[in-house]
Formats: C-alpha cells, sequence, structure tokens
C-alpha cells in the first residue's frame, strides 16, 4: 500500500517536475489512462447524435485523459492541482482549457454549464488529510456540491477511484449522495486483483429509470449481471445508492427535539456520573394538560 501516491505526499508535491515528466513519458501510464478515460467516457452515456459537449476533466494531470475526450470530439475543461502537471498539459499543447485549483475547495464554475465529467484516479485524494486545515468530510462536501451544481440537470459524473477500503467507498459515496447525485459503484473485473477498476457513475438529479447505475464488465469483457455480483459484499460489482429513502416519522417537540435525542442526551448525563431517571415507554412523551 505505500506504494499508492496518495499515501506518499500531497499531489501537489508528488506530482513535481520530474515526476510529472515520468509520468507523462511512460507507455504503460499512457495505455492505462486511454483505456480507463474510454471506459468513463462509455459510462457517461452521452447521446450518439454528433453534437460536440462540454466535459469536465477533473484532475486532468497533462491532458492524458483529456486527448481521450479530444478524439471523441468533445471539448472540455481540465481541473489539476500540480502546477507542473499543467504546465507539461500546456507544453503538449492539448485542446482543453487548463485550470489550476484544488478541487476540495470547490469547482469554480458556472451552474449548468457542464454537459459531464470524468475523474481518472484523483477523488480518493480528497480523503487523507495534508495539512492541519484539511478535514476530508468537508472537502468531499464541498467538492460534491459545487460538481453537483456546474453539471447540466441529467448529466453524469464518472468518477474512477482506488479506493483504499470499504468505508472509504462509502464515505466518498455518501457525500455524492448527500449533494443530490443517485447512482452507485460499478466494478469491472470484480474477481482479479490486478484489472479490478471501480467508477462511481452519478447522475445529477433524483433516480429514475434513465438514471440507472450501468453494468460492469467480467473477465472476458462481457457485462456482469445483477445476480452474478450479489453474493460477495467486498467485491459488489454493482451497488446503487438512493438518497431519497422514506423515513420513519418522529414526534418531534416544539424545540425539536424529539424521543432520540432525549434518549442520547440521558446517556450522556450517566456516562458523566449523574443521577438519570431510567428510561422508560414514557420517556419524552407530552404530558396532558390535566389529569
Amino acid at each position: 500500500m505505500s506504494s499508492r501516491p496518495e499515501l506518499q505526499a500531497p499531489p501537489e508535491i508528488f506530482y513535481d517536475d520530474t515526476e510529472a515528466r515520468k509520468y507523462t513519458s511512460s507507455s504503460r501510464i499512457i495505455e492505462i489512462q486511454a483505456k480507463l478515460s474510454e471506459r468513463a467516457l462509455e459510462l457517461l452515456a452521452l447521446p450518439d447524435d454528433g453534437v460536440p459537449r462540454l466535459l469536465l476533466d477533473i484532475g486532468c494531470g497533462s491532458g492524458l485523459s483529456g486527448e481521450t475526450l479530444s478524439e471523441n470530439g468533445h471539448q472540455w475543461i481540465g481541473l489539476d492541482i500540480s502546477e507542473s502537471m499543467l504546465n507539461i498539459a500546456s507544453e503538449r499543447d492539448v485542446d482543453g482549457d487548463l485550470l489550476l485549483g484544488d478541487m476540495g475547495q470547490g469547482l469554480g464554475l458556472r451552474p449548468g454549464v457542464i454537459d459531464g465529467a470524468i475523474s481518472i484516479s484523483a477523488v480518493q485524494w480528497l480523503c487523507n488529510a495534508d495539512k492541519s486545515s484539511h478535514e476530508p468530510r468537508l472537502r468531499l462536501k464541498a467538492f460534491f456540491t459545487s460538481l453537483y451544481r456546474c453539471l447540466a440537470r441529467g448529466a453524469r459524473a464518472v468518477l474512477q477511484v482506488y479506493p483504499e477500503n470499504v468505508a472509504q467507498r462509502e464515505l466518498i459515496l455518501g457525500f455524492a449522495m448527500r449533494a443530490g447525485f443517485s447512482g452507485g459503484v460499478v466494478v469491472d473485473f470484480p474477481h482479479s486483483t490486478r484489472s479490478r477498476k471501480e467508477y462511481f457513475v452519478l447522475t445529477c438529479g433524483p433516480p429514475s429509470l434513465s438514471t440507472a447505475v450501468p453494468k460492469a464488465k467480467g473477465e472476458d469483457g462481457e457485462s456482469c449481471s445483477d445476480d452474478e455480483s450479489s453474493g460477495d459484499e467486498e467485491n459488489q460489482t454493482v451497488s446503487i445508492s438512493d438518497r431519497h429513502r422514506p423515513r420513519k416519522k418522529q414526534k418531534i417537540t416544539k424545540k425539536g427535539r424529539g424521543r432520540e435525542w432525549i434518549l442520547k442526551r440521558k446517556e450522556h448525563m450517566r456516562r458523566k456520573g449523574n443521577t438519570v431517571p431510567p428510561d422508560t415507554k414514557y420517556t419524552a412523551r407530552k404530558r396532558k394538560a390535566r389529569f
């Protein structure tokens, strides 16, 4: 795990001039980036009408993934925190517009102007506290809130990530759902340690039939069915999440403090050593005006 870049240094430091040039000159990395970008573009499910779309490449680096977008006839804007990476992208004369910025501070783009967004191996960096001022939860919230705002309604964002564990995957997906996205996780080649790839496929808006999460690819390159992936929680192929779950109605007092809040408060007082009346079915129940 120590070989993972995000565990070694912040991105703007790790990808200095030397590392950025080494990254961009590697034929192996170029091939991997092209495959991941093609798959992300496929999962975006853009209309096949020949009309160029304006796409956002988050963590664009030196423009390797942006080249795939250009080859498919789309216009794009690239955002990255590494100035060295963006300098190489400029030297390579990529077709996209380049922005230097930290996605954890939000995307400074106008509302509803982006037709789709991709990100290759970048979003997991937000889970690290590289500075004393960094709070991963706040950074994830700022990122997904601003991403939702700049996307056109019904547009998709496909984020290829390397989560460190299940908890990190759920953390990222949870903040996406809170921002308003619907969708879930697509895992290609779920039973292969080397080829396994995870994509967050998010739709800007509430879930519907048109926003269903696409099927993943199996070892033979064919789509996996939902039945094949339902038995293994760790290697789940498709996981659909819905932020619009019905919640059980709870009685709330005038001050907005229900039974659950009162029980937590009483438990807190017990831990401090205070004498607290026992919990009963009458706890938090409103008294009648008269006996």
